[in-house]
């Protein structure tokens, strides 16, 4: 029965495969950029940011995956970019809860081109990784009777050592955008690498030392402009955690509706598991979006109510009297 806890919790944090990733995934992924790469602490369209997301998962099938994540950075002016963030999943009935916490230091000086209007920001981030689950909410084949069921009152002879973990754990990324205002094409993208001190796994007894893997993310895209208010955004991820690999294409087309509004629609395929129609909307330095997974997978057809809801918001502030920047990386 734990083999099977440990099984479903792979498949429902996000693994296109069933085999190594234990890391939740967003297809709104650049509405929480910290987890997506700390080279993009303090790259925007502002002195300061937040941001957030929420994603339910399985809520027909069982008790829900909830994943809520959060961020704020800021660009200090001076070339060094500050911010946090912070990740809690609770993962169905076994009471298992996924909770990170790290700080992101990034150095934004390299920048070149016309009016130094390309730059590459390297960042750290530093923190707390935090896993524990409940053993109260299991149910072991040893408790259940083939005649009456399970039964709550006999004590199962399979031990469990250790209910909770908190180590430390390391990342780092790169990101590079365009700026250029007078271009028709600004491309964005960068590379990432989460986990990097492989913490142990101390929920499982084996012989061989298991870890987390290391999350290698990259992502890339390009902000083509159409007309004075309509530009699309093709952009691309791709992540692998041990065996386990996601590869994502979308497409978000923006209309600037006045000075004040822009409207975002769009979608994203997730290969080999599912489609995301995405909507979303502007309002001065508010931004708000909302998607929906369709499972396309051989699970989705196996079981159904299987889509997941995402929602996120963001918020931009800037200094009073500081004119806009123009920045080639979508808004969400």
């Amino acid at each position: 029965m734990r083999q099977i806890f440990y099984t479903l919790l792979l498949i429902c944090t996000g693994a296109t495969q069933a085999n190594a990733q234990v890391d939740p995934h967003f297809s709104q992924f650049y509405a929480y950029p910290l987890w997506l790469n700390p080279g993009m602490a303090g790259v925007m369209d502002g002195d300061y940011r937040f941001t957030g997301v929420y994603r339910n998962q399985w809520s027909e099938v069982m008790t829900p995956f909830n994943t809520a994540g959060f961020s704020a950075d800021v660009a200090t002016g001076k070339n060094l970019n500050l911010g946090a963030n912070f990740m809690s999943q609770s993962a169905g009935d076994a009471g298992y809860k996924y909770l990170n916490a790290y700080a992101t230091v990034a150095y934004s000086g390299i920048k070149f081109g016309t009016d130094n209007n390309q730059q590459i920001t390297i960042g750290i981030q530093a923190g707390l990784l935090s896993r524990r689950f409940d053993p109260a909410k299991f149910q072991f084949g040893d408790q259940w009777n083939p005649i009456t069921g399970y039964n709550p009152g006999t004590i199962s002879a399979d031990l469990i050592s250790q209910t909770s973990s908190s180590v430390l754990d390391l990342g780092a990324g790169l990101s590079y955008m365009d700026a250029s205002p007078d271009k028709k094409v600004n491309l964005f993208g960068g590379v990432a690498a989460f986990h990097l001190t492989k913490p142990e796994d101390p929920f499982v007894n084996s012989s061989t030392k298991q870890v987390l893997p290391v999350r290698f993310t990259v992502h890339a895209g390009a902000r083509i402009n159409l007309t004075e208010t309509v530009s699309i955004t093709p952009n691309l991820l791709y992540m692998r955690q041990g065996n386990a690999s996601e590869k994502m294409i979308g497409l978000f087309t923006q209309l600037k509706a006045n000075d004040y509004t822009d409207l975002l629609f769009g979608a994203n395929f997730r290969m080999e598991d599912a489609i995301a129609p995405y909507v979303g909307v502007a309002f001065h330095n508010f931004a708000l979006g909302v998607s929906y997974d369709v499972n396309i997978s051989d699970l989705g057809k196996a079981v159904t109510g299987t889509n997941s809801l995402e929602l996120s918001f963001t918020y931009i502030g800037r200094k009073t009297g500081k004119p806009l920047r123009y920045l080639s990386c979508p808004r969400f």
